[in-house]
């Protein structure tokens, strides 16, 4: 039993180490995937908030101020947010990646803290700067908050 609380404590302090130092240095790890239209990159900022770049274009998917310094970061083409979550939306990000000509896609509890963007919902299919968005329902089976009370309950995100 001692073994395993060293073992385990060791490992928190790892996490937490190299969480500092990941941050630090904005050393986010990235992937590339080959498609017909050219390479996809995909960049893991933290938790939900994830970059891709593709066609010259830069997509932020749920930017989180407390996940990057996005003023070190380039500029979105599109912004995608999943839902009102503080965890996922996050106004000041907004607010830093936005240029004029970024267009933001959100759902309708969202668009009422994030002004200027566009609602989507479940099922729906746009084109946007020759990228076709489909928003698909995401909810919890397993995570839940108390007794039978998901954190993501069913019918709830891109269509409320």
């Amino acid at each position: 039993m001692v073994r395993y609380e060293k073992i385990h404590f060791l490992t928190t302090i790892l996490f937490v180490a190299w969480g500092f130092h990941a941050s630090a240095q904005e050393g986010f790890e990235s992937d590339v995937i080959k498609t017909s239209s050219g390479d996809l990159k995909i960049t893991f900022i933290g938790h939900g908030t994830l970059m891709f770049s593709f066609g010259g274009k830069i997509i932020h998917i749920d930017p989180v101020t407390r996940e990057a310094d996005f003023a070190k970061l380039p500029k979105a083409d599109l912004v995608l947010v999943t839902h009102h979550h503080g965890d996922h939306l996050d106004v000041k990000a907004l607010d830093i990646l936005r240029t004029e000509k970024t267009q933001l896609i959100l759902t309708e509890i969202c668009v009422q803290r994030a002004k200027g963007g566009r609602v989507m919902k479940n099922g729906e299919v746009k084109n946007i700067d020759e990228l076709k968005i489909e928003a698909v329902p995401a909810y919890n089976l397993v995570h839940m908050r108390g007794e039978g009370n998901p954190y993501h309950p069913r019918g709830r995100g891109m269509d409320t």
